[in-house]
C-alpha cells in the first residue's frame, strides 16, 4: 500500500515539473483580418458623412500629437500617411460613413480648398464693412450668386465651423511645439585624469562656440499659416532631423503656396469651361427655338396657300355653276 502511494506521489511530482506540451493555437495574421472586402459608397457626400470625416481628422491630429509628445515616441512611432488615412477610414466606417481612404483624402483636400475660399471672402467682407459695406456675406447669398463670385456653392455653416475648430486646434498645437526650447547640445566628455607625461603637450584649442539658436517664431500663428502647411502635414511623418527649422518652414510655405496657386488656376479653368459649356448650351437652345419658329412659319404659309387654293377652286366652281345655269335658262326661252 505504501509503495503504491509513493508511486502516485512521484507521478504527480513529475507531472508538476514536466507539464504536457501546450497545443499550438492558430495565429490570425493581420492581413487575413484586414482582408475583408468593403462595399464603399459612391456619389455626393452627405452632411453627416462630412462631419464624421472632420471629427476623424481632429481625433487623428490629437492622436498624432499625443504620440509625438510622449517620451517614448520617436520618429518610428509616427505612422505613414497611408496608415493614418486607413485609421480615418476605419473611424468613418464605425460611425456610418462608408467611404474609402482615397475618398476621404480627396474630400478633405476639397474641404480645405473651399474653406480657404470662404474664409478669405468673409475676411474681405469684414474689411469692407467698415468702409462701404457693399459686399454681401457668403451665408446670405444664393447659389448662383456664389457661383458668380467663384465661391463654393454648397459649403454648410456646420462644416465651416467644424473646420475652423480643427485648424485652430492644429495651429495652437503647432504654436506650443515651436515655443518649447530646443534641446541643449550634449556636454563634452570629461577628460580622463592621467599622470603628466615627461614632455607636457600644448593645451588643446578651445571648442568652437555653439551655433546661435534659430529665432523663435510667433507664439500665435494664424490659421492661414496652418492652411499653407496643411498639405505637407498630410505627407509622410518621418522627416530628417538635420534640416534647420527655418529652412523647413520656408520650404513648406513655398510648397503650400504653389499648391494653392495650382488649385486656384485649376478652379478658374474648370469654371471657365463650365461657363463655355453653359454658353454653348444656350446657343444650341436658341438655335433649336429659331428652327422651330421657322418650321411654324413655313407651316402657316403652307396652310394659308392651301386655304387660298381651296377658296379659288370654290369660286371657280360657283362661277361654272352660274354659267351653266344661265345657259340652261337661255335654252328654255
Amino acid at each position: 500500500m505504501s509503495e503504491a502511494t509513493d508511486q502516485n506521489a512521484l507521478a504527480l511530482l513529475h507531472h508538476h515539473h514536466h507539464p504536457p506540451p501546450a497545443q499550438p493555437h492558430p495565429l490570425v495574421s493581420p492581413s487575413s483580418a484586414g482582408a475583408i472586402v468593403r462595399d464603399y459608397r459612391k456619389g455626393n457626400w452627405t452632411l453627416h458623412e462630412t462631419l464624421v470625416l472632420i471629427t476623424a481628422k481632429r481625433l487623428d491630429d490629437e492622436r498624432r500629437a499625443g504620440v509625438s509628445s510622449s517620451p517614448a515616441g520617436g520618429g518610428g512611432a509616427l505612422r505613414s500617411a497611408e496608415q493614418r488615412w486607413k485609421w480615418v477610414e476605419n473611424y468613418c466606417w464605425r460611425n456610418g460613413c462608408l467611404r474609402s481612404q482615397n475618398q476621404c483624402n480627396d474630400k478633405w483636400d476639397n474641404l480645405l480648398r473651399d474653406y480657404k475660399k470662404v474664409r478669405g471672402y468673409e475676411s474681405r467682407v469684414s474689411a469692407a464693412a467698415g468702409a462701404s459695406g457693399e459686399l454681401p456675406s457668403y451665408w446670405t447669398m444664393e447659389r448662383h450668386e456664389r457661383k458668380e463670385r467663384n465661391l463654393p456653392t454648397n459649403l454648410a455653416v456646420e462644416v465651416f465651423e467644424a473646420l475652423t475648430d480643427v485648424l485652430t486646434r492644429r495651429a495652437a498645437r503647432r504654436a506650443n511645439a515651436t515655443t518649447v526650447p530646443s534641446r541643449p547640445p550634449p556636454p563634452l566628455p570629461s577628460p580622463v585624469l592621467a599622470l603628466p607625461p615627461a614632455n607636457p603637450l600644448p593645451p588643446p584649442p578651445p571648442p568652437p562656440p555653439p551655433p546661435p539658436p534659430p529665432p523663435p517664431s510667433s507664439a500665435h500663428p494664424s490659421v492661414s499659416a496652418e492652411m499653407s502647411e496643411s498639405e505637407e502635414n498630410e505627407g509622410p511623418a518621418t522627416t530628417t532631423t538635420t534640416e534647420e527649422p527655418d529652412t523647413k518652414r520656408r520650404r513648406l510655405r513655398r510648397l503650400g503656396s504653389s499648391v494653392v496657386r495650382s488649385a486656384t488656376v485649376l478652379a478658374r479653368t474648370m469654371l471657365a469651361c463650365e461657363e463655355k459649356r453653359e454658353l454653348r448650351h444656350r446657343e444650341l437652345v436658341e438655335l433649336q427655338e429659331r428652327r422651330l419658329r421657322l418650321e411654324e412659319d413655313r407651316t402657316e404659309v403652307r396652310r394659308q396657300g392651301f386655304a387660298g387654293l381651296i377658296s379659288a377652286v370654290d369660286n371657280l366652281s360657283g362661277a361654272i355653276h352660274a354659267l351653266v345655269a344661265d345657259r340652261r335658262s337661255g335654252d328654255h326661252r
